[in-house]
């Protein structure tokens, strides 16, 4: 009864296929995929037909949001503009139609799945230290809650009214404490590994795992620069910053 556990995958189609094969070898039975699975890279197409096709359950993340509307995209910064622009193009009118009806936020089974904090979804605030991880905690009334948005992969827990961070590759789930995960990022990853990431939990063994997924980061970069969008996108795959 494991489940994998994907998030901002960003229109890398080399990493989500390299990540699909490495949970194909992990005996999981289901796969949940937090959003932001496009924006920044080359293939959104490619890559919401293949989420699709898994017909795993699928939340909304910011740039979903965004490639799924037509507001004005004055609030982002250039680059981030330039892609989703380039990505509202690129998809078809049913995929961004499908992209904006995901939920923000759901439950599955005894946990919670949301692209940023439990604390205002649809604003997408980031979690990036204790104080932001205790106001989602705080709302959290399950155990156990995977996020993403950060690109950054860890976890959290709470107990006894105490909110601490957890560093370490795995961990057992106490049952009288909530946790909070980042799953961290399958196609753009910003903590100085350029490996993809996404997390295994063991239903049963009610166990957290961090993996990382090696895949063919020069491809991607060739697609982004075949494509015409900004060399950045390409560099910052190379130092996962």
């Amino acid at each position: 009864m494991k489940l994998a556990i994907i998030s901002d995958i960003h229109a890398n189609y080399e990493a989500l296929d390299s990540v699909l094969e490495d949970i194909d070898s992990k005996g999981v039975s289901q796969i949940l995929c937090l959003g932001d699975i496009v924006g920044y890279g080359p293939d959104p197409l490619r890559c919401v037909t293949r989420i699709q096709s898994l017909g795993c359950p699928v939340i909304r993340g910011n740039h979903d949001h965004d490639a799924a509307n037509d507001r004005p995209l004055d609030n982002l910064n250039d680059t981030a503009r330039l892609s989703l622009e380039w990505t509202r193009k690129e998809l078809s009118s049913a995929q961004r139609e499908w992209l904006g009806s995901l939920p923000f936020s759901r439950r599955v089974g005894r946990f919670a799945i949301s692209h940023s904090s439990l604390d205002q979804p649809e604003a997408w605030h980031y979690i990036r230290d204790l104080a932001d991880a205790e106001r989602s905690l705080n709302l959290q009334n399950v155990p156990l809650c995977f996020i993403g948005h950060t690109h950054r992969p860890g976890y959290f827990e709470q107990k006894g009214g105490i909110t601490h961070e957890i560093r370490k590759k795995s961990h057992d789930i106490d049952s009288d404490a909530k946790v909070l995960v980042n799953v961290g990022s399958v196609g753009q990853p910003r903590d100085g590994d350029m490996r993809a990431s996404y997390v295994i939990f063991d239903r049963v063994q009610r166990t957290i795992e961090f993996q990382r997924v090696e895949y063919e980061v020069a491809k991607t970069q060739e697609r982004i620069r075949v494509q015409g969008l900004p060399e950045e996108l390409a560099v910052r795959l190379t130092y996962a910053a």
